[in-house]
């Protein structure tokens, strides 16, 4: 496969190259830019992040499982290409010097470009920034306040010059659409592709399929980058619903989502460090099956509808009806999602997500939770979880309860004890069974309180 891309400023352009090269293996070991440093390898230490401009914008992302046929087009900025031609360094490389922000060193190349991303797009929550990037010698408080100076330093010319010289975003590919390894530019092209291919392998953001490569060692076969597949990108708002392109990445479905479902939002933002968010699709956080995936419960609970589509073939399903079983969706061969779509509706979900860190961690119960309240009892009643079954999973005897009863704590209790009937869950690392069952239904309550007027966040609970 052919590449070409910016690096530095400099073009680079690859031919015939192993599609599944991760661009931190090839900046190292084929440029010799140590500055980028493999961790964990598996993009949740940020010790790789590298800046990705286009004429969208400017993302951080994790180089360690960014293929290199993702950045055709782009311009990759590493740590080496923050400083001025004459030497002198970024502001966020000041700023971690002048207030001790390093100590072994490893992690500062990755937080100093998290950094100058977020300066460069003016971005100031500096605990969201820069959540994917982890620090062990010397603690958040001295970056922190490296990041806050930074933030009051103008951008240096080197990077206004990427602004305003990016490539062309979504550059056509000339990809031979017969070949083994394509990157299509319009979902007809990936059908086509695809019905041709069925045992092939999608890559959209590859915040998962990167770890079959980086951690399992694993031939894709055959395969197909989805990201210039222009038409199946962006957030069509209509009269009757919200329609999302399969492959809107969550940062941006965060940024939409949270006008009309602040709480979907705000787990959005746990779920997934920046460089995460900003690379991971919402089609992709589905179509992988997972059943501890963070956005399936609340787009159940949403009533969401999933779009497929198979060769010239379109049909439409309930989200729900997608999971079947653990690892089997209702998924025909070369066939693929094209989008999802929400219907209006006025504010009653709240999310809950249950992990062992706060940012950045998978699930031990995701529990997403809708009522539609009239004249103080319960209309319609949808709860979904993530994490109590095999697949994500509507909790349907506790909707049987609470569904034209009163809105009261007992109705809450009744419905509690009726999702023992729902649900049989596992014990695992993250969690035994009785744990689960037990927040799951606690998570009842804490709906209940929360619509009634309690304070239940613990972020802002206060002793």
């Amino acid at each position: 496969m052919d590449v070409t891309f910016l690096l530095n400023g400099t073009q680079v352009s690859l031919t015939d190259i192993s599609p599944t090269t991760t661009l931190l293996d090839w900046l190292r070991d084929e440029r010799g830019l140590t500055g980028t440093k493999e961790g964990c390898n598996e993009g949740d230490c940020g010790a790789c992040t590298v800046m990705v401009s286009d004429a969208v914008g400017h993302r951080a992302l994790n180089g360690c499982i960014l293929f290199l046929p993702q950045v055709n087009g782009k311009h990759v900025t590493t740590v080496e290409g923050l400083a001025a031609p004459d030497g002198s360094l970024h502001p966020a490389q000041e700023a971690m010097i002048t207030h001790h922000g390093s100590q072994c060193g490893f992690c500062t190349p990755g937080f100093v470009v998290s950094m100058a991303t977020a300066h460069l797009n003016g971005a100031r929550n500096h605990d969201v920034q820069l959540a994917g990037n982890l620090c062990r010698c010397t603690g958040y408080a001295p970056i922190i306040r490296a990041a806050e100076a930074t933030a009051e330093q103008p951008i240096p010319e080197q990077l206004l010059s990427i602004t305003k010289h990016t490539p062309a975003s979504r550059m056509p590919s000339t990809e031979d659409l017969s070949s083994l390894t394509v990157q299509p530019t319009s979902s007809d092209a990936l059908a086509d592709w695809y019905a041709a291919h069925p045992e092939g392998t999608l890559i959209a953001g590859a915040t998962d399929v990167g770890l079959w490569v980086t951690k399992q060692f694993r031939d894709l076969g055959p395969v197909a980058f989805l990201n210039y597949c222009s038409d199946l990108y962006g957030i069509v708002e209509t009269k009757d619903e919200l329609r999302i392109g399969a492959m809107t990445s969550l940062t941006e479905f965060e940024e939409t989502i949270a006008a009309r479902h602040p709480s979907f939002a705000a787990m959005i933002r746990r779920y997934g460090s920046v460089q995460v968010r900003n690379a991971a699709t919402l089609g992709g956080n589905i179509a992988n099956g997972s059943p501890i995936g963070d956005s399936p419960p609340a787009l159940i609970a949403l009533g969401a509808r999933l779009h497929l589509r198979r060769g010239d073939t379109r049909r439409e399903i309930a989200l729900e009806d997608f999971f079947i079983a653990y690892g089997k969706q209702d998924l025909q061969p070369g066939e693929f999602v094209e989008a999802v779509s929400i219907p209006n509706q006025s504010d009653r979900l709240r999310c809950y997500k249950l992990s062992k860190r706060f940012d950045q961690d998978i699930s031990a119960v995701c529990g997403c939770i809708a009522m539609g309240l009239e004249e103080g009892r319960i209309a319609q009643a949808r709860l979904a979880y993530g994490g109590m079954a095999g697949i994500p999973k509507r909790a349907s005897a506790a909707e049987e309860v609470l569904t034209g009863a009163p809105f009261e704590i007992e109705t809450m209790r009744r419905a509690m004890a009726a999702m023992k009937d729902d649900f049989e869950p596992l014990s695992d690392m993250r969690a035994s069974a009785a744990y689960r069952m037990k927040t799951a239904q606690n998570m009842l309550l804490r709906y209940f309180h929360e619509v009634s007027g309690a304070e239940t966040d613990l972020q802002r609970v206060q002793a």
